[in-house]
């Protein structure tokens, strides 16, 4: 009879698992392609044709037709497909309508302090800054709604996300500006409460990058045409002419050209949540894919939730702790999974505290995010030994 070692032990307590996820695309952003897409599956007539052309505004249109049934958006708000992905679409906003009252910043996490930056350092706006550590949420009930507000509806690289619209005061003289990039489509955002939403394909529909969506209330179009901001505007930023809104550009006629290609491919995706139902679909898909994760997390006692209220945590972008893991640890970690083919870009965001980042949206299959389960269990013991 052998004995068994404990040199014997480690090696058995980290074989590998014997099944992979199917796709292992946990990256937040850009994000996992919709299940069964193929290059060969999008409509190629718009490529090479001019996006001002009858086929390329009809397809422009289109896409804007498609993104307003799926958000279940009134027709009281307006959708533009403009450039630089959701930070081109952000900037753009605080470019145009800032400045015409006081300004209050809200930053939990990277991008709300990018935000922050923009507002002191370049529009020199001197705003109120509420802020939170990574892992919480600031105390929404300071809040002035007589100022504009800034923030983020789901902190992507910090996984918090505010509750709900019910902070968000119902006759707020400022306008409620909603960097919404990984929020629409796997939450039911209230529409009454938002003025201005940006986001991009790139998140929950898994589309690709540079281009952004603006959608702007009623309050932020009268903003616009009796507002004028005391800085330069660049010609991508001009939402107005002859002081009123350039309504062109929210039916298609973009402001310079856009890649047709990432065009056809947000059409592929947001057809293919047409057929799940519509925004229900993709939401109870995050919601199934957060749950799972969820029962990963809580079956291991080294591994944890950054957000640790429920109430307030992400069901896309959800960032983990890892037990007595540092940088140079989670590096090692994640670099473990990319080499197996289990799970690519997992390691947290670089200025949040270390940690891993799983995306939960409605293109990743839920038995993928089941799946991978035994794989973090497997990186976090050989990284540990190694």
């Amino acid at each position: 009879m052998t004995d068994t070692t404990a040199a014997d032990a480690g090696i058995a307590s980290i074989a590998k698992p014997a099944a992979k996820p199917a796709r292992p695309h946990f990256s937040s952003g850009p994000c996992a392609k919709p299940p069964g897409w193929s290059p060969e599956k999008l409509a190629t007539e718009s490529l090479g044709r001019s996006h001002r052309s009858k086929l390329g505004k009809n397809r422009l249109q289109y896409c804007i037709d498609l993104m307003r049934e799926l958000l279940r958006l009134p027709e009281t708000h307006r959708i533009g497909i403009v450039p630089g992905s959701d930070t081109g679409a952000f900037e753009m906003a605080m470019w145009t309508m800032l400045g015409a009252r006081g300004v209050t910043t809200l930053a939990w996490e990277s991008f709300g302090e990018g935000w922050v930056t923009d507002a002191v350092k370049q529009l020199k706006l001197e705003p109120t800054v509420i802020r939170a550590d990574y892992g919480q949420l600031p105390d929404l009930g300071q809040v002035n709604w007589a100022d504009d507000v800034l923030f983020t509806w789901n902190g992507t690289t910090s996984g918090v996300r505010v509750p709900d619209g019910d902070w968000i005061a119902a006759d707020r003289e400022g306008l409620s500006f909603a960097d919404a990039t990984s929020a629409v489509f796997a939450y039911d955002l209230p529409w009454d409460r938002i003025d201005v939403a940006t986001f991009s394909w790139q998140k929950v529909l898994g589309g690709e990058g540079a281009h952004g969506v603006l959608i702007l209330g009623p309050r932020a179009v009268e903003r616009l045409e009796s507002h004028v901001p005391a800085w330069p505007l660049p010609k991508v930023f001009r939402l107005v002419s002859k002081g009123a809104l350039a309504e062109g550009v929210f039916k298609g006629e973009t402001i310079n050209t856009p890649s047709m290609l990432a065009v056809e491919d947000a059409i592929f995706a947001l057809e293919w949540a047409k057929g799940l139902g519509g925004a229900e679909g993709l939401i109870a898909r995050s919601d199934a894919n957060a749950a799972a994760l969820d029962a990963i997390v809580a079956e291991r006692d080294w591994l944890g939730h950054l957000a640790a209220d429920a109430g307030v945590r992400s069901k896309t972008s959800v960032c983990l702790t890892v037990e007595g893991a540092d940088a140079d640890f989670i590096k090692k970690f994640a670099g473990l999974l990319e080499k197996e083919g289990a799970a690519y870009d997992v390691a947290g965001y670089r200025d949040a505290p270390a940690g891993l980042r799983i995306w939960c949206g409605a293109t990743v299959d839920t038995a993928d995010i089941v799946a991978l389960g035994p794989w973090l269990d497997w990186a976090y013991e050989t990284a540990k030994a190694g």
